[in-house]
């Protein structure tokens, strides 16, 4: 199965891979790109038949779409979300291979889309009759009363320009999709949005999600029908930086501390200490670390220099095998060390040197 897509943000940015609902296409996730690909790299690609996707070939699954996936994602471990279908589709990913998914956000989606009865009649009446009828039924269920035309015009337009043999197999795709009782087994950290006027996939198909996935979050938009991303966008994107700043911080802590220490650390979290263990990894990690103003041998001598400061000595362990992981030398470690002993004073240099000496010494 070939889905075409597009990819925003830095090279070396961990990977966020979103799909969109059925009828639309990459551009409803144009609203969150700015903040999302200023740290993130993100992957849109488009559902068969839909944008730039070429036609389903045959008859399909949702797995079959999760499938493709993670071919895009290729070996990578990445974060992956959606709106409706393609939250269906980013839940069938995190279910299939939940070694690969570090974070999951599910949009205005389901575990299951309710009986396949009207599913099976949609397909039908789509092959019967082409995508126009389509249009005012759908987008009516899509945004509340009232929404700007603006907004639900050009989405509209899109509708009408899928392909409606894709469109009516998708249909019969979500007719046969059921994870419920997989929810347990999902791995992932997981942020579940919901509009409050979503009548398409109602509040308990958010409900059903945030209590079968252990740990998840839900979030409800108010205001907001089915595509609350593109109606109430600002909400719906700061709900997901917020979270996934956790994943960019994880990314970036592995890389400064090392797997082993980052391990050690997730482990010993507790219901007590787990909210403290996330506010340091989307902060510390996820937004001071990333900052592109001074590059990360130049953070590690500040930080050096500020736990000397704070005799904060078992932190200085951590970060001195830190500096070397970033490219700073034993040599000028010393040096760092002998610069706190005039501006920090003696006394917490002398201690400084002693830990970073058999750190230097285990580390060699």
């Amino acid at each position: 199965m070939e889905l075409r897509y597009q990819v925003a943000g830095p090279d070396d940015g961990p990977l966020l891979v979103l799909g969109s609902s059925l009828g639309t296409t990459t551009h409803l996730w144009e609203p969150q790109m700015a903040e999302l690909s200023r740290s993130w790299r993100v992957l849109r690609y488009d559902l068969p038949g839909h944008g730039g996707s070429p036609p389903a070939k045959g008859a399909f699954s949702i797995e079959d779409l999760a499938r493709a996936v993670l071919a895009l994602a290729d070996t990578e471990r990445f974060a992956v979300g959606g709106v409706s279908l393609g939250g269906a589709v980013a839940l069938a990913v995190a279910a299939l291979a939940p070694e690969r998914v570090s974070d999951l956000v599910l949009c205005c989606t389901s575990a299951r889309f309710g009986e396949p009865g009207p599913w099976h009649e949609r397909a039908d009446r789509v092959r019967a009759e082409g995508m126009g009828w389509l249009a005012g039924m759908v987008t009516a269920r899509w945004f509340t009363l009232g929404v700007d035309p603006e907004l639900a015009e050009p989405v509209q337009t899109t509708l009408l320009g899928t392909d409606p043999e894709s469109y009516a197999l998708a249909c019969e795709a979500i007719s046969a999709f059921d994870l419920r009782d997989r929810l347990p087994y999902i791995t992932a950290r997981a942020l579940v949005i919901a509009g409050d006027q979503d009548p398409a996939t109602p509040m308990e198909h958010a409900e059903t999600l945030a209590e079968g996935i252990p740990g998840a979050r839900l979030a409800v938009v108010t205001e907001a029908a089915h595509l609350a991303n593109l109606e109430r966008a600002p909400a719906v994107s700061g709900l997901m930086s917020r979270f996934l700043g956790h994943g960019r911080g994880i990314k970036v802590r592995r890389e400064v501390l090392g797997d082993a220490h980052v391990d050690r650390s997730l482990a010993a979290a507790t219901d007590f200490t787990a909210d403290f263990q996330d506010f340091i990894t989307r902060y510390a990690w996820g937004e001071i670390w990333t900052r592109p103003g001074l590059d990360r041998r130049t953070r590690s001598c500040v930080t050096l220099t500020a736990l000397v400061a704070g005799g904060h000595l078992d932190e200085l362990a951590m970060h001195v095998r830190a500096a070397l992981r970033n490219g700073l030398t034993p040599d000028e470690i010393k040096e760092v060390l002998l610069q706190t002993a005039i501006y920090c004073g003696v006394p917490a240099a002398n201690a400084a040197f002693g830990v970073a000496q058999r750190v230097l010494r285990d580390e060699a």
